[in-house]
């Protein structure tokens, strides 16, 4: 009898007998001959019992997951045998290596040998199904000081107790993907090209944020507000100052490429940013059975569950599906609208420099009905704020916002005074009216 695909001889105990267990449990079972030699023969143990207890005592304390369950022995006064089925919890991995080739084996012909990165990644999809947040993570030796920083900035608790509720480390008391993309050993990337002119071509600057999700978020903000230009067009003797993109619309942007992109897939999030726009692609095109107008009517299935509700616990988000209708409010006056770009497996969100596309010019001098609402209160008032206009409209202060930049834009009301907190707006006719 010689070894095989199911069959392994031993003369003695040796540390490796652990190897050859992973492998059995990772592959098709097998059996596990200590006391014979390679060619099957007898090679007697001098002590079975003490041979016996290193044994079950380096598998149960050298394998993860618990393999114990799958592993079953019988002895005589010389020799013991060692059953090992096909376990249920793949990838079977010694405890001191990780979950990497040097730690998962597998059976092959007569050897036990490591499994490569892609065999590994097979058996944790088979075993923890396609939802990647959930699936173990191939790197166990994670951090989280980004992540602790961020929770605690926003007031949230993040201990042992949130991170298993989180979903940042599974059942089996191991870190999950989502642990990984929060930690600061995250591999995904957001990569940023500014471009002159409004054509790919010659770089102004390049730059890639690494790290945790987390971190890349609020470096992703930074980056992007340094390069929201202000520019101001007169109307009249009238300066009216505008960024190129509205903070709040760019904000969402960034956070639906964070949150929804498909991590499954080691390709960053790109940014690029031109004269006329700014393009935010992700990977991973739309869920199954949606279509890009149904993202502008709230619909909303969350490609990363998990990771959504982070940022929702964290007040980073409000609510799901309303990101990209906020956007779209804030060009209800422009020709260039908001655009989505959607293939099998990509997604792209396009922003346009309201600096660079034009009013419509239709719609200019035609107050909506929220606007008549403000005109009413200033033909009897001297002056409103944005707090007024949040309780004669019942909006929030983001909304509120729009509209007074909407009518400052159309030329309904002026900003009074040089106050940068709770600034007052008037009739036009009225700017010169000091208090």
């Amino acid at each position: 009898m010689y070894e095989n695909n199911n069959a392994e001889w031993k003369r003695e105990y040796t540390p490796d007998i652990k190897k050859e267990v992973v492998a059995f449990a990772n592959t098709d079972g097998g059996v596990i001959y200590v006391g014979h030699d390679n060619a099957g023969n007898a090679y007697p143990i001098a002590d079975v019992d003490g041979t016996l207890t290193q044994i079950t005592n380096s598998i149960r304390d050298s394998i993860l997951p618990d393999v114990t369950m799958f592993v079953s022995y019988e002895m005589d006064e010389r020799s013991i045998v060692i059953t090992v089925l096909e376990g249920s919890n793949k990838p079977y991995y010694l405890a001191d290596k990780g979950i990497k080739p040097s730690g998962v084996y597998v059976r092959q012909g007569a050897s036990s040998v490591p499994a490569s990165f892609e065999r590994i990644r097979e058996m944790i999809k088979l075993t923890d199904g396609d939802k990647f947040e959930a699936a173990r993570s191939l790197t166990q030796e994670l951090t989280f000081k980004e992540a602790a920083e961020e929770f605690s900035r926003c007031g949230v608790a993040f201990g042992a107790s949130q991170m298993r509720t989180l979903g940042i480390i599974g059942a089996d008391g191991l870190y999950t993907n989502m642990g990984l993309l929060l930690s600061g050993q995250c591999m995904h990337t957001i990569k940023f090209a500014v471009f002159n002119g409004t054509k790919k071509g010659e770089f102004k600057t390049r730059k890639e944020i690494d790290g945790s999700v987390l971190r890349q978020m609020r470096s992703a903000f930074d980056f992007l507000s340094l390069s929201n230009n202000l520019a101001a067009t007169f109307s009249g003797l009238d300066r009216i100052e505008q960024y190129d993109y509205p903070e709040t619309a760019v904000r969402e942007a960034m956070l639906n490429a964070i949150i929804h992109r498909d991590y499954g897939f080691s390709g960053s999030i790109i940014v690029n940013l031109y004269d006329d726009r700014i393009e935010f692609v992700s990977l991973g095109g739309l869920m199954p059975g949606l279509r890009a107008e149904d993202l502008f009517v709230g619909v909303s299935q969350p490609r990363n569950e998990k990771l959504a509700n982070v940022f929702y616990r964290l007040k980073h988000i409000e609510a799901y599906g309303t990101g990209l209708r906020l956007i779209m409010q804030y060009y209800e006056n422009f020709e260039v609208k908001p655009a989505i770009t959607a293939t099998h497996g990509a997604f792209m969100l396009t922003l346009p420099n309201m600096n660079y596309a034009r009013p419509l010019t239709a719609r200019q001098n035609q107050p909506k009905a929220q606007h008549k609402a403000v005109l009413n209160y200033l033909q009897a008032n001297d002056f409103i704020t944005n707090e007024m206009v949040q309780k004669i409209l019942a909006v929030k202060q983001t909304r509120a916002y729009t509209v007074i930049r909407e009518m400052v834009s159309e030329g309904f009301i002026v900003k009074r005074g040089n106050r940068k907190e709770d600034s007052e707006y008037v009739l036009p006719e009225k700017r010169g009216e000091l208090r």
